[in-house]
């Protein structure tokens, strides 16, 4: 008896782009999107991913627990000092924000 073949014999590659694969080992999916005038890079990261890590989001100036999923956006054409974690909520409801954030007085500017 011959070892279980994992995929079928015509398949060849796996039909996923390195881009695709890079964004997957992160346990989401990336995609861009159009806002303020700029191409954003959109990755979903799942919890498990995240874990023992807490961020700052920017659309509601709260923390993002650990382990808890949620969206990293940048501009495309950026760098990585760029990127922000936003909770999934407060970036699908970016546009009906106030672009101006109050702060208390001792809160950290990230």
């Amino acid at each position: 008896m011959s070892p279980r073949r994992n995929r079928p014999k015509d398949s060849g590659a796996s039909g996923r782009s390195a881009e695709e694969d890079r964004s997957g080992r992160y346990g989401g999916w990336q995609s861009t999107e159009h806002w303020r005038g700029d191409e954003w890079n959109v990755r979903h990261v799942a919890g498990a991913s995240a874990a023992g890590k807490t961020y700052r989001c920017p659309g509601c100036d709260q923390l993002i627990p650990s382990a808890v999923p949620h969206v990293v956006a940048w501009p495309e054409h950026s760098g990585v000092d760029e990127r922000r974690h936003w909770h999934k909520a407060c970036w699908n409801a970016k546009d009906r924000r106030t672009t101006r954030v109050q702060r208390s007085r001792n809160a950290p500017r990230f």
